[in-house]
């Protein structure tokens, strides 16, 4: 069996992060999807929960931070190419994100991010194993 995961996250606006999420290209499994969640698909393995605050505060043990003034997680996506990795910061801004730093470029690896509409942090990488030190 593969494990998968699943990251939970709150949002203030249900349907604005649906429609800031489909902007980058991804779906969702309508299965797990009603006006209290959904599950956002990453990959064959990662789904993201996307919970209204009311719904996440059923299962989380504490209380909610403000994600634009506090990390509560930094999510990391790996990417395929230098060029993917640009293109998902651009779609990202394009559809209401931010950035909040530069790309960063350290050879085998390059990184840039940004920040969905509730604030939670999306940082993207590519690695090139060729390229590794040592």
């Amino acid at each position: 069996m593969t494990q998968q995961i699943f990251i939970n996250l709150a949002v203030q606006d249900l349907p604005r992060s649906v429609q800031f999420f489909t902007q980058l290209g991804f779906s969702f499994n309508p299965q797990f999807t009603d006006e209290n969640a959904t599950c956002m698909i990453v990959s064959d393995s990662i789904y993201v929960m996307l919970l209204t605050q009311a719904r996440f505060s059923d299962f989380a043990p504490k209380a909610i931070c403000n994600s634009h003034e506090a990390n509560e997680v930094l999510i990391c996506l790996s990417c395929e190419s230098r060029e993917a990795v640009d293109s998902l910061v651009e779609k990202a801004i394009n559809a209401g994100g931010n950035t909040y730093n530069q790309p960063q470029d350290h050879g085998f690896m390059y990184g840039h991010g940004f920040t969905d509409p509730d604030g939670h942090v999306w940082e993207l990488a590519y690695m090139d194993m060729s390229q590794l030190p040592g």
